[in-house]
């Protein structure tokens, strides 16, 4: 799931809500800032711009700021603001004139200059006398999501899951639970799941729990205003629970079981924020995007030799601050379907045995080859060539990246006007994967009875003939005298063998049940 997928996933969920219950939400400026942040880059423009005017504006005048190469962009950010009543009709009659949701402006108001926030963002308590630190965060909010990962993965753990947790996973489909063992198996959505980056994990299980609470009859806007305020908070320091509903402190538990904050006790006071909860409607980017290092280029190669090789030592630095987050686990893979992953994480290497065949491990590398065989074991379970593809690109190497930044720019100098894109990843590769998976549609499976050891070829052709003459034969191969019949017209030719060869018994055992892939 794409970043913008994500946000797509969240605010369809808003939208779904009913007005009253999103009026309820504007309330709280925490949450305000949170949706902002959620909304499309021209929605956060309009907004900007009439946050601190009390005036209606005319619909037309935004029209009249964006290009004509953005109305689209301009219709789904309209659209996107009013399925969220955030523009509402303008008093005026006549011209058709809008103005900002009077409490979404005063609670984002109060969010951007520190106005009246009443609380939404959480009471520090600046005297807590055992105070966490930030290593021990990490270190639990780690361990507790990758608990659950490598439970869904399959991985032997000493400690399973909390109940919830497993709930939450099977309410959303992720695992189903076999009713005889009791034991909880990985679905296709679970499978696609573990390929999407950690942010959007987390957020679909967020969504999932945001379900789950309706048929709780827990109050929506108690829940999502502790989340949106698990999102503002600030990692490593203490918050007092003196300040949360009573539905918000039950989510405390559940909060404590996915990582996103940290209690020394279930009767403590006080909570810590993880780094994974903090960054719940945070909008930096983990890793570069493809395009994201297009743009780059291509306004380097609008600059003079000289300016440019000085960018070249920037744009290095800024590739290896932007990867810093995902060097554990950076893949190298190479024309002849070989791939290098550098990670001693048992999760990755988990994660990555889903696609690839693991041939070698030491101790921060695992190397294995992208097999025909492992792609479609991937496909079977679910997983798509384009969420393969997009796992690679995400976890490229750094160098990787650098080399197709490279090749691209010298493209680009030789032809200003080439229409190239940025290939990290070999192509043969990528058209590979997808050419296995064009494979695997194509198949298609016939349940019937194969036809083989004949002792001379009278029999072999009286029999193949009379399948083919009442349309039941599928395939047959003369040079090894083979024929597959479909399952509804086995009996006839058994009956037809009995009659004319009198070895009924003979061909009730040369008559093998099987299934023909075409």
């Amino acid at each position: 799931m794409s970043a913008e997928l994500l946000k797509s996933s969240v605010n369809q969920y808003l939208e779904e809500l009913p007005q009253p219950v999103q009026n309820r939400l504007y309330e709280s400026p925490a949450t305000c800032l949170a949706i902002y942040r959620l909304l499309p880059q021209l929605a956060k423009f309009f907004i900007m711009s009439m946050v601190f005017n009390e005036n209606e504006v005319m619909l037309r005048d935004l029209d009249r700021w964006v290009k004509s190469n953005g109305k689209l962009q301009f219709q789904e950010a309209i659209k996107s603001m009013k399925s969220l009543h955030l523009l509402v009709p303008g008093k005026n009659s006549g011209a058709v004139m809008i103005n900002l949701n009077s409490t979404f402006r005063s609670s984002l108001k109060n969010a951007l200059t520190g106005g009246e926030i009443n609380n939404s963002f959480g009471v520090i308590v600046d005297n807590d006398r055992d105070a966490v630190k930030v290593s021990m965060l990490e270190e639990y909010s780690t361990k507790k999501w990758e608990t659950i990962l490598h439970f869904m993965v399959g991985t032997p753990l000493a400690t399973t899951p909390s109940e919830n947790v497993l709930n939450l996973l099977k309410h959303s489909k992720l695992m189903e639970e076999n009713e005889e063992t009791n034991e909880f198996k990985i679905t296709n959505e679970g499978f696609q799941f573990l390929l999407q980056e950690s942010n959007s994990q987390i957020w679909t299980l967020l969504l999932q729990y945001l379900k789950l609470t309706e048929t709780l009859h827990m109050d929506p806007v108690d829940v999502l205003n502790f989340i949106f305020m698990l999102g503002a908070l600030e990692f490593g320091k203490a918050y007092s629970i003196s300040s949360l509903s009573e539905t918000q402190k039950i989510m405390l538990k559940d909060m404590r079981d996915y990582g996103l904050i940290f209690q020394k006790n279930s009767n403590a006071n006080v909570f810590y924020p993880t780094s994974m909860a903090t960054m719940l409607t945070s909008d930096a980017r983990n890793v570069r995007t493809a395009s994201g290092a297009i743009d780059h280029i291509l306004q380097r190669s609008q600059e003079t030799n000289k300016n440019s090789n000085n960018d070249d030592d920037e744009d290095v630095d800024q590739v290896g601050s932007n990867t810093q987050a995902t060097a554990d686990g950076a893949l190298i893979i190479e024309t002849n379907f070989k791939l290098y992953s550098y990670s001693n994480s048992p999760l990755q290497i988990a994660v990555l045995s889903l696609f690839v065949h693991l041939k070698t491990r030491f101790s921060n590398m695992v190397t294995g080859q992208i097999t025909r065989d492992s792609i479609r074991r991937a496909l079977r379970n679910g997983i798509t060539a384009e969420q393969i593809i997009a796992y690679l690109l995400t976890h490229s190497h750094p160098q990787m990246r650098r080399l197709a930044e490279g090749n691209l720019e010298k493209k680009l100098e030789l032809d200003p006007n080439a229409k190239d894109s940025l290939q990290i990843l070999p192509p043969t590769v990528v058209d590979q994967i997808k050419l296995w998976q064009l494979e695997l549609d194509r198949i298609i499976s016939h349940e019937g009875s194969l036809y083989s050891d004949f002792e001379n070829n009278q029999e072999y052709n009286l029999l193949s003939t009379y399948a083919e003459d009442i349309g039941v034969l599928l395939w047959k191969n003369d040079k090894k005298r083979k024929f597959f019949v479909l399952k509804e017209g086995n009996s006839q030719v058994l009956d037809y063998a009995q009659r004319k060869l009198k070895k009924n018994n003979q061909y009730k055992n040369i008559a093998n049940l099987s299934t023909l892939h075409i």
